[in-house]
């Protein structure tokens, strides 16, 4: 029984998860960088949380899994997208693991990580993907062999868009939960008119952001309301779109993002409405976690080559579509 341990680390989050070929989720263990500043994250307070709490979460994670690191067979990591000083870290640490016990070492692609979890833990047959996170707004089909992004975001990713306008807010990191429950306080006839620019299959969001800042006043929750239902309603759009253009019966919501109740609220009506299934997987695994990263880097290990320490660089801008998927 192959036995992969899988190190997340791209942007706030370090986190370690150990899965079996079964698909048995042994160990999920991690911790996140917060602060109540209202200053977001810099990459290099972050990488050194990281670093400070590396030995501590691995630990975590095999005692949760009642394992020694000689039980585990590959050593998976993230090698990106992200923020390069925090993926340092998990390739730094699955480098010095797979050196001192002599282990196959396996680079991952974080998006798609999210996308086979999904696909691992649901039963789905080919599914629209719509990848929401905070650097990512993707949405995504299968064809042949690799992920091909058929709609995305041209500026920035919903969730740091989210947390962006928290921030200006004056709440603190990450500030996308606190204005998902602000939400469902608001009263929806008072939206607020909002720029809404959506092109063709992509969005662009850096215009609403630019509005509803200068709309910032003592009383905001209908600015809160009308900011996150006009950038739901453009991604719904582009799915929409997608949708009729695939033909898919089906739609899985990855990343963050998707622990977003309002969101999910829009999206279910939407999948009624259009009669399709709509998947959102446990909200463990679609935050930031090791587990995904296992999970893929398992199933890379069994159906490709190995790869060299060489070939462990990480990859900040490491694209969904350049992952070869051959399983």
């Amino acid at each position: 029984m192959t036995i992969s341990l899988g190190i997340e680390s791209t942007a706030h989050t370090f986190g370690v998860g150990i899965i079996d070929e079964k698909g048995n989720i042994l160990a999920n263990e991690k911790k996140q960088y917060t602060n109540k500043k209202g200053e977001g994250i810099k990459p290099y307070d972050v990488s050194q949380h990281h670093y400070s709490c590396a030995q501590d979460v691995l630990k975590q994670a095999l005692d949760q899994a009642n394992l020694k690191i000689n039980d585990i067979d590959v050593i998976s990591f993230s090698q990106g997208p992200g923020l390069g000083p925090c993926l340092s870290v998990s390739a730094t640490t699955a480098r010095t693991l797979a050196i001192k016990y002599k282990k196959p070492i396996v680079g991952v692609n974080h998006c798609v990580s999210h996308i086979e979890i999904g696909k691992t833990l649901l039963d789905m047959k080919d599914p629209l993907v719509i990848f929401a996170s905070g650097a990512n707004t993707q949405i995504i089909v299968k064809d042949e062999n690799r992920y091909k992004i058929i709609g995305e975001t041209i500026d920035i990713g919903i969730g740091n868009l989210f947390d962006s306008f928290a921030r200006d807010l004056g709440y603190g990191f990450p500030g996308g939960p606190i204005l998902d429950k602000i939400y469902f306080e608001a009263n929806p006839e008072k939206y607020i008119d909002l720029p809404y620019s959506v092109k063709g299959m992509d969005m662009a969001f850096s215009g609403l952001l630019t509005s509803a800042r200068k709309l910032i006043n003592k009383e905001n929750k209908q600015l809160i309301y009308s900011f996150m239902h006009t950038a739901y309603a453009m991604l719904i759009e582009v799915v929409d779109r997608a949708l009729s253009y695939t033909k898919k019966k089906e739609i899985i919501v990855i990343g963050g993002v998707a622990a977003s109740k309002a969101l999910k609220e829009m999206l279910e009506k939407f999948a009624k409405q259009h009669d399709i299934k709509l998947y959102i997987p446990p909200m463990v695994v679609c935050l930031d976690n090791g587990l995904i990263i296992a999970n893929l880097g398992l199933k890379q290990h069994l159906h490709q080559k190995p790869i060299t320490l060489e070939q462990t660089k990480i990859n900040p801008k490491f694209r969904t579509d350049q992952t070869i998927i051959n399983w």
